[in-house]
């Protein structure tokens, strides 16, 4: 089975980074790490995808499939490492009787290329959304609360209400200007009490000093009077 090992890494050096026989009897096995290609759009080292699949061959290989396993992987989530495993049982059965290490091989590549790009388009639309959602978020802060119908209609009448009071207000001082004191008396209820209010007020605060009157025994009133009357 020797003989099969110049088909694979003869067409497909560009998918091959790393090829390695770990044994040969009874049969072949060994290993080979697969990276993504670089597409046209600059691709950084760490987006890059890599898988090590290795390779055991049967007695009877190619009528009957040989074993395969995924046994490394960088940059590649579980669910596309199912989807690489899968992948590969498909081509292994579609190209069974034919060597087929060449066809995975090309294949797998082209698949780890896309995912590659899809990531990086994952990524790009996240970054876009994020910044976009900052932005939006910016924008409200300078545009204040959105006016509707119901806020217009609640804001107009509570506008309406307070320019009523204050032509109100207005109305009565045109009213009061120039008016004797009589005439606001007569004309403003609230002032007919107000006298009443004032000297309650200051006879609640005047205090007597009682001590100024201890000694009026001893005056004599009855003489002050009547000399008071002549």
């Amino acid at each position: 089975m020797s003989t099969v090992l110049p088909l694979i890494s003869g067409s497909c050096d560009s998918a091959i980074s790393k090829f390695i026989v770990l044994k040969t009897e009874p049969y072949h096995v060994f290993t080979i790490t697969i990276h993504s290609q670089e597409s046209d759009q600059s691709v950084e080292e760490a987006d890059e995808a890599t898988c090590v699949v290795q390779f055991t061959y049967v007695e009877k290989y190619p009528e009957e499939p040989l074993v395969f396993e995924v046994i490394e992987s960088e940059n590649l989530e579980d669910d596309q490492l199912e989807e690489i495993t899968s992948l590969i049982n498909e081509q292994i059965e579609e190209n069974l009787g034919m060597v087929v290490v060449f066809t995975v091989v090309s294949v797998l590549q082209e698949k780890l290329t896309v995912m590659v790009e899809d990531t990086k388009k994952r990524r790009q639309e996240e970054a876009d959304r994020k910044q976009r959602a900052l932005e939006e978020a910016e924008q409200k802060r300078f545009e204040g609360t959105k006016v509707t119908v119901e806020t217009f209609l609640a804001w107009k009448a509570k506008f309406d209400a307070e320019m009523a009071e204050l032509k109100k207000e207005k109305i009565q001082k045109e009213k009061t200007k120039g008016l004797t004191g009589k005439e606001m008396f007569l004309k403003d209820s609230s002032m007919i009490d107000s006298d009443l209010k004032l000297l309650e007020s200051e006879e609640d605060s005047v205090q007597v000093d009682e001590s100024l009157f201890q000694d009026m025994d001893d005056l004599d009133l009855e003489e002050d009077l009547e000399e008071a009357g002549d």
